[in-house]
């Protein structure tokens, strides 16, 4: 009895150990998410442009009553993204506490990964993308994944500053 206690304690941590991310593509790259960030993952609307924002601010979309900015993260990220077509998604995410889209070439895949799996970013991949949103680099196999801290996507500036156009 007590080896079998001893053995679900042991599985108990192992899966408090695993990370479960949501996993999209912007260009070559593959990133991911904090599954707990995200409050869904929709088609791309129609989204309404908004004058005189930041670039990467694509517009907003109305979301069954409530008025969301999407942001390209490609154009955040300053990673060229495929030419846009259906396979585009828009990332519902909670930032602070606003409620933001994320523009994305593609969502692949809901991943568990083994905290244990994650290293620090290498110098090389935080000069690509500011190494504030970087969390680390998953190891997969033969795949590289650029996990993001959400909570630095956006300064709280930023975030406040989007909801000034709206």
């Amino acid at each position: 009895m007590n080896a079998l206690m001893q053995k679900n304690q042991n599985t108990q941590h192992a899966d408090s150990d695993l990370l479960q991310l949501v996993i999209f593509q912007l260009g070559d790259e593959e990133f991911g998410v904090d599954i707990m960030a995200v409050q869904e993952i929709i088609k791309m609307p129609a989204i309404t442009a908004i004058p005189q924002v930041p670039e990467y601010v694509t517009g907003v979309i109305n979301l069954r009553g409530r008025i969301i900015v999407v942001i390209d993260l490609g154009k955040k990220f300053n990673i060229l993204s495929s030419e846009k077509n259906e396979e585009y998604k828009v990332i519902v995410v909670e930032l602070g506490d606003q409620v933001i889209g994320m523009m994305v070439d593609s969502v692949s895949e809901v991943l568990r990964i083994p905290g244990t799996s994650v290293d620090p970013a290498p110098d090389i991949i935080a000069s690509a993308v500011s190494s504030n949103y970087i969390q680390g680099v998953g190891k997969l196999d033969d795949r590289l994944l650029i996990l993001l801290d959400l909570r630095n996507v956006l300064s709280e500036h930023e975030t406040k500053e989007l909801y000034q156009y709206v």
